[in-house]
């Protein structure tokens, strides 16, 4: 049978397994799921299949539509997830003619994606095609000037300090217009897969 994937459900046997007090340990015992099994279908990264989902079930002292119900309700559970990226330090990017360093690319399944930019792309030219993003983005100049171009507006200045919400998905480039050192926060929606 087909396997059921649904970060929710992940998200539902979390909080049913917390309730409980158990470890993911304990659940693994009891259930015969392996452990890494277990949290990777928390943390919405893999699915179980039909028959590992009943016997999960059966050891939570829940049926299975009582999972889904629970799969609905929205209560938050702290994660507990945080990634420290010290200065200087970070995965190195590449996004269109500037370069950058990503903060928390240790973290998986992330709800924003951040990068530091060093805009040393003064042109279109020097910079290269116009790219796109998974999602919404927001930047933030934190030194310098820029311009972003995008398909969709005309360019726009930006000073340090000065910050832009947009649709990631248009095309967009952002551009040095200090003739300086210009630097900027580009969070990213999603995961983004940024290559350097």
């Amino acid at each position: 049978m087909r396997p059921l994937a649904s970060d929710k459900i992940g998200s539902a046997i979390r909080k049913l397994r917390l309730a409980k007090g158990w470890t993911l340990a304990e659940l693994s015992d009891r259930c015969g799921v392996p452990l890494s099994t277990l949290s990777r279908v928390e943390l919405g990264q893999n699915a179980l299949n039909y028959e590992k989902l009943v016997r999960l079930c059966h050891v939570l002292d829940i049926d299975l539509q009582g999972l889904v119900a629970r799969e609905a309700e929205t209560t938050f559970v702290p994660s507990g997830r945080r990634s420290v990226t010290r200065a200087g330090q970070g995965e190195p990017v590449a996004l269109g003619g500037q370069t950058g360093r990503r903060a928390a690319a240790d973290l998986l399944s992330k709800s924003l994606s951040p990068v530091l930019l060093e805009l040393t792309a003064a042109s279109l030219a020097d910079h290269g095609p116009m790219r796109t993003l998974a999602g919404e983005a927001y930047v933030l100049i934190l030194s310098g000037e820029a311009v972003l171009h995008s398909e969709l507006y005309a360019p726009l200045s930006l000073s340090t300090g000065d910050s832009v919400y947009f649709d990631g998905r248009s095309a967009h480039a952002l551009l040095n217009a200090s003739g300086g050192v210009s630097t900027a926060l580009l969070i990213a929606a999603g995961d983004e897969p940024f290559k350097a």
